[in-house]
């Protein structure tokens, strides 16, 4: 039995128990303990910000993780271990590299659970490979992400000011943006630190950079020089909203049920731009009307009559109107039979002058209910049926996209995918989990043309310049040239067209870049691409790139095409996809929905009138208020205060490569509490440190009894299985075997075991108990010390902490600074390797187990006879 540090609670310790009821009677516990109020400690001595904290202070009473955390992450910056120049200075460095980039969070608002997730993984990571002697750079970054960040200012601007972009010049709305990124970009990095993360902050890195921006200008210029970048009219996915272009991925699908008519058609708005009828040849139905031309209802124009094997005979009347500035498939139909293409639906969603004047200016779901009337007057209207469709919806805006015909500039895909695919088939690139890579291959296989135009004012101008020569009679005819500057591209004007350069007028292309084209080049731009900078020289290309599935198409695929074109290299070697991070109801986290849950929340804690605080001062429409301050109330008295260590341990804990995660808040806090038993355990070997002969070394420490030699070899065991971990990146391994070798082996068995040994109880002579005790200790402050290293790159505060306060009683040549660049335990350092104990162990143990659980029914049936009246034999042994 031991009484609970907080609540002075008394509980039943069950001594390496094991299977599921022990596993009920832990949950028991966690949630019996959720409610407890936690003792509040802060740290209270001057300190210098980046000065070392005193950890020669008394000890406090319980775990705080206010206590702990305060100073450490200050101190470790000053010291520069998170620099690759620290690399040199330790003692067990090792000639390899570890580089990576931190996917740059958006500039849009605070960082959510999500990017908390991705944070412990890569901060895990960099920790582990700094302690095992790598030269470790772990580059910091915010993207600018131009239709995000320029659609919440704008809503801002309209809440605050009621004005639109369009209120503004270019010049005066972009200092709003700015303002705007400085603020959020700041918070941003206030939030990492405060997570831990490991990062140089010396090298941190903004898409909107001088630097980098020059570098998105190189990368146009030459890709551009190679003819991977054109400018051509094309069908591009159009948000009448943003009134842009948007990827041909950034958009979500949405159920509808639209109205069919004679002429097959979900769409009857479009109707004013048919050029054509499509049918398949080998529709008996339509055989003697191939070649003919039937007339529009409503311009009288003629359409031919096509014969196509695009067509499905099945849809419908099997015969399709074609219509090529709204349709991607009829945009195709119009290249293969030389059709015309009609615009009929404006950049703002309404209908053009070319539908007549019944419908120009008509919003475009309007004008559908205009058409079917009208047809319905003229007695051509042939009825309706529910049809379902994917309806594509604007992930930024929540806008039905349109497709329409533009012209802008696109990058060929095609040989780039193909080179990607290559890549991952003859290994050069890992894609881990495995699964993903069917996914990569069928993408990229079949990968498209990329339009990268943006109709913004927020992101990269585009560097291309419209030219206008001097006595041109040619006003139709566009005339394009590109350059790193409005000189370099005057002067390439000159050569291309053979005129004087003072004769040529140019007008750079007011759009924007795809905010993806410039994170594309991220691996290599925040080293310094194009120049050839000692860090491009040094960590390029990057070890690794861990990111979430769901950008694998947005920036990965998009990043090791850009790469290998770019850098003749691939940008990573290898990919780690971690999976979601959704609500206990399964939910994806969004604004929207009122889930976001900031991390420092749950490491500071909340209450739930400072969350409702939050959603009111945040920039969400009204409707999504309301259903966010609903979501508040899964907190009916906030969020307890958790410590940085206690939600890092949680997320590691989850099977990343996996399932989406649920993450709950009582998880996290169940960590806390694990975080408390370490600060428990460390406070009982301080004490037994205070009371007995310094621990001796590693190498000279040998465990006599069976249970030191027991412990030693499940710290071997555990050594072990981190070290596996790791190396498959499957930290859930990592944390479950610490975590249980601190509760289960090394406080539920050992420490209890010793407790005689320790008060020099024994049957042997005084030198013999001496002896015992010494191992004894030497042992507890090895598997103790050895732990905390374990767990650093998980639990990096509280390890530093701890290790801090044994730091006195270790065998140390005075260099030893910090435990984040103390040398990974590795089990080829241990020489404790005790099979035979181990198994030995497991009968002991399972004979406790069963002599409990028989116990357990005698009590149980012990009771029922009381309360029915009558005695059973009742024996205490």
């Amino acid at each position: 039995m031991w009484r609970h540090p907080e609540s002075g609670a008394e509980i039943f310790r069950r001594p390496g128990a094991r299977g599921e009821a022990d596993s009920a009677l832990r949950a028991h516990l966690v949630m019996q303990t959720v409610h407890i109020k936690m003792e509040k400690i802060t740290y209270t001595a001057a300190l210098v910000p980046g000065e070392k904290k005193d950890t020669t202070l008394p000890f406090p009473q319980s775990y705080s993780p206010e206590y702990v955390e305060f100073g450490w992450y200050q101190w470790w910056e000053k010291q520069g271990f998170f620099s690759p120049e620290q690399h040199s200075k330790q003692p067990h460095a090792v000639d390899k590299y570890f580089s990576f980039c931190i996917p740059p969070p958006n500039v849009t608002g605070t960082l959510h659970l999500g990017h908390a997730l991705t944070v412990a993984i890569e901060d895990a990571l960099a920790r582990w490979r700094r302690m095992q002697g790598c030269k470790v750079l772990w580059v910091p970054g915010c993207d600018h992400a131009g239709i995000a960040t320029q659609s919440v200012v704008e809503r801002k601007l309209m809440r605050e000011q009621g004005k639109c972009r369009r209120d503004y010049s270019r010049e005066e709305f972009l200092k709003q943006v700015w303002r705007w990124k400085d603020e959020k970009g700041d918070e941003i990095y206030h939030q990492l630190r405060k997570l831990g993360a490991s990062l140089d902050w010396n090298r941190a890195c903004f898409t909107m950079d001088p630097d980098f921006s020059s570098a998105v200008t190189e990368a146009f210029i030459r890709l551009c020089d190679s003819g991977l970048i054109y400018r051509s009219e094309a069908l591009v996915n159009w948000s009448c909203a943003l009134e842009s272009a948007i990827s041909d991925i950034e958009w979500s699908s949405g159920s509808c049920l639209q109205g069919e008519v004679a002429v097959s058609t979900t769409r009857p708005e479009t109707m004013l731009g048919d050029v054509a009828i499509a049918v398949h040849p080998d529709d008996p139905r339509y055989k003697d009307l191939h070649g003919k031309h039937c007339r529009h209802p409503f311009t009288e124009r003629l359409l031919p009559i096509v014969t196509d094997s695009m067509v499905d005979v099945t849809f419908g009347t099997g015969a399709v109107k074609v219509t090529p500035a709204h349709d991607h498939t009829d945009f195709l139909l119009s290249q293969r039979h030389s059709l015309p293409r009609l615009t009929v639906i404006g950049g703002d969603g309404t209908m053009t002058s070319d539908c007549g004047q019944w419908l120009e200016g008509v919003k475009r779901f309007d004008a559908r209910e205009r058409v079917i009337t009208a047809l319905m007057e003229r007695k051509l209207f042939r009825g309706k049926k529910e049809h379902p469709m994917s309806l594509p919806i604007c992930s930024r805006s929540g806008d039905v996209i349109e497709p329409l015909l533009k012209k802008q500039w696109f990058v060929r895909c095609q040989e780039m995918g193909r080179k990607a695919v290559q890549a991952v088939d003859e290994g050069d690139l890992q894609i881990i989990p495995h699964f993903y890579t069917k996914m990569w291959k069928s993408w990229l296989s079949n990968i498209s043309d990329w339009c990268i135009s943006r109709q913004l004012w927020w992101g990269h101008q585009i560097p291309a310049y419209r030219v206008t020569l001097e006595n041109s009679k040619d006003t139709e005819e566009e005339q394009w040239v590109w350059g790193r500057s409005a000189a370099e591209a005057r002067q390439r004007a000159a050569v291309k067209f053979g005129v004087n350069p003072d004769a040529i007028t140019l007008t750079q292309d007011p759009d924007v870049l795809d905010t993806w084209f410039s994170s594309g080049l991220f691996p290599f731009a925040m080293l310094g691409w194009p120049q050839q900078t000692e860090d491009l020289k040094q960590f390029y290309p990057n070890s690794i790139l861990e990111t979430g599935s769901d950008l694998i198409f947005f920036w990965v695929a998009r990043m090791v095409m850009l790469g290998r074109e770019l850098t003749g290299q691939l940008p990573f070697k290898q990919v780690l996809f971690h999976s979601l991070v959704r609500d206990k109801y399964g939910r994806k986290m969004s604004k929207s929905l009122g889930n976001v849950i900031d991390p420092l929340d749950v490491i500071s804690g909340v209450s739930l009138e400072r969350l409702q605080e939050k959603v009111r001062e945040g920039n969400l429409d009204p409707r999504e208020s309301v259903v966010a301050m609903e979501a508040q109330k899964d907190f009916p008295k906030g969020i307890p205060e958790c410590g940085t260590d206690a939600l890092r341990f949680a997320l590691c804990s989850y099977k990343a490569q996996g399932e989406d995660i649920s993450l709950s808040v009582s998880h996290v806090l169940s960590c806390r509490h694990f975080c408390n038993k370490m600060w428990q355990t460390v406070r009982f070997t301080l004490t037994t440190l205070h009371d007995a002969s310094l621990p001796t070394s590693l190498a000279e420490t040998y465990p006599l009894s069976s249970m030191d030699r027991w412990i030693c070899w499940r710290l071997y065991s555990t050594v072990q299985q981190c070290e596996r971990g790791f190396q498959s990146y499957e930290l859930h391994t990592v944390t479950s075997a610490l975590h249980s070798f601190w509760l289960h082996s090394l406080c539920d068995v050992y420490l209890e075991s010793i407790k005689p040994v320790l008060k020099g109880e024994g049957s042997g002579c005084e030198e013999q108990r001496d002896r015992e005790k010494q191992v004894a200790v030497s042992v507890l402050y090895h598997c103790v010390s050895i732990s905390l290293a374990l767990l650093s790159p998980i639990m990096p505060f509280l390890t530093e902490e701890l290790w801090q306060r044994l730091l006195p009683y270790a065998d140390s040549d005075g260099t030893s600074r910090s435990l984040c660049v103390q040398p990974y335990p590795k089990t080829s350092q241990l020489h404790w390797c005790f099979p035979k104990e181990e198994a030995d162990f497991s009968l002991v143990q399972e004979v406790v187990r069963v002599a409990r659980l028989l116990r357990a029914q005698c009590q149980g049936l012990q009771l029922l006879s009381n309360q029915a009246g009558f005695c059973l034999p009742h024996n205490k042994t």
